[in-house]
């Protein structure tokens, strides 16, 4: 009417703007590498990878959720190509490279890449902390123990894996690298350069500290050898389906119908049935038979015993049996914080009182008490009380 536009004609005209620029703008999921009709995954191999990945992220953000006692979420993934080039065009900040290796039921090797921030928050939950301490250099600490965060997501994504394909999946311990793309490259990304990836994206919330994204990186060999696997699987199964089918058996004869059993009537002014003329008996007139029911005899189950009234032993046949007997001075309780604050010098204070008898194991069993004592140059134990069960 004043000669302006609605919102709802502005939106109109910029949906048809985006409509003629999209027709000559490429498809998203298509790879913006150079990558061979011919070794590019099929959109049925690449929702496969896409969902195996999902499966597996998923067991292993639980397992991460239980190490950092925070609340992890991974988004569903999306599936597309890269290049070390490309990612170090859109990586500004270091990343650590996560290198994860299969050694039974799938052969092959893939990359896990984690933001350094990232790292130092989760690094900072295992060890106790709140994930805020992150202003440290990233070390061998943090690197250690992010391999080992993930040794168990792995291990329990593996053992998803398993379960898919009814065969064992394991991996080695991983091994763990920081990249940063604005340096050289050490030799073993040297080895990734020039290569084409299959990248499994997601993002990945832990409470409210990260809100980040976390990628995997497949060789296409081994992101197809994967499909192939499970693909292999599927026919099995179906296979398996169609030779447990029910055969339709051959419709039979049709046979005469049966004819009804001649009633049975009482004769008059006696006291016992009349027989049958003729046809089969049936089931319910047959007379009752008498049957000698006897109570069950069971066998003795005492231990049997000798001439002498004693039950056999057979200790000696187990005398020469190694057991591993440990004298233990006491124990505590320590934090991973206050392990790492170790040092020559440092006092740890035992829960036993000074001058208590000391405690004798035998295979992690408590059977004695006694005190410490020294046989020339060597400690020993006295054995002051033996540690009777009740």
């Amino acid at each position: 009417m004043d000669g302006m536009l609605s919102q709802e004609e502005i939106n109109a005209l910029l949906g048809s703007m985006d409509a003629e620029a999209g027709s000559d703008v490429p498809n998203a999921e298509a790879p913006s590498t150079n990558v061979p009709d011919s070794e590019m995954l099929t959109p049925k191999e690449s929702d496969a990878v896409g969902e195996i990945a999902n499966i597996s992220m998923g067991t292993a953000a639980t397992t991460l959720s239980v190490l950092v006692n925070n609340r992890v979420d991974i988004t569903t993934p999306s599936v597309t190509y890269t290049t070390m080039e490309e990612l170090a065009e859109q990586q500004e900040a270091p990343c650590v490279f996560i290198y994860i290796s299969y050694r039974a039921g799938l052969e092959g090797k893939n990359v896990l890449i984690l933001k350094e921030q990232d790292v130092k928050v989760i690094t900072d939950l295992m060890m106790g902390g709140d994930g805020t301490n992150t202003d440290t250099e990233l070390n061998e600490l943090h690197l250690s123990a992010i391999c080992e965060a993930m040794n168990q997501m792995m291990g329990s994504a593996a053992t998803s894996m398993s379960s898919m394909i009814n065969e064992m999946v394991d991996i080695s311990p991983p091994t763990a690298t920081r990249v940063d793309f604005a340096q050289e490259f050490s030799e073993e990304l040297a080895d990734l350069m020039g290569q084409t990836f299959v990248q499994v994206s997601f993002r990945m919330e832990i409470g409210d500290l990260v809100d980040s994204e976390i990628m995997q990186l497949y060789p296409i060999t081994f992101a197809r050898r994967i499909y192939e696997q499970f693909a292999g699987l599927d026919k099995e199964e179906e296979t398996a389906a169609e030779a447990a089918a029910p055969v339709q058996p051959a419709p039979a004869a049709k046979q005469p119908e049966p004819q009804p059993a001649p009633q049975m009537q009482p004769a008059p002014n006696m006291g016992v049935q009349q027989q049958p003329v003729a046809g089969p008996q049936p089931m319910y007139a047959m007379p009752p038979q008498d049957i000698n029911i006897q109570p069950a005899q069971f066998q003795n189950f005492m231990p049997a015993q000798n001439l002498d009234g004693i039950a056999p032993e057979n200790i000696d046949l187990i005398m020469d049996v190694p057991l591993e007997v440990t004298v233990e001075l006491g124990r505590t309780s320590k934090s991973i914080k206050e392990i790492l604050d170790f040092s020559p010098g440092t006092i740890i204070e035992l829960e036993k009182l000074a001058g208590e008898p000391i405690d004798v194991l035998v295979n992690g069993k408590f059977v004695a008490k006694g005190e410490v004592v020294v046989i020339e140059e060597s400690f020993g134990i006295r054995v002051t009380e033996i540690i009777k069960e009740n």
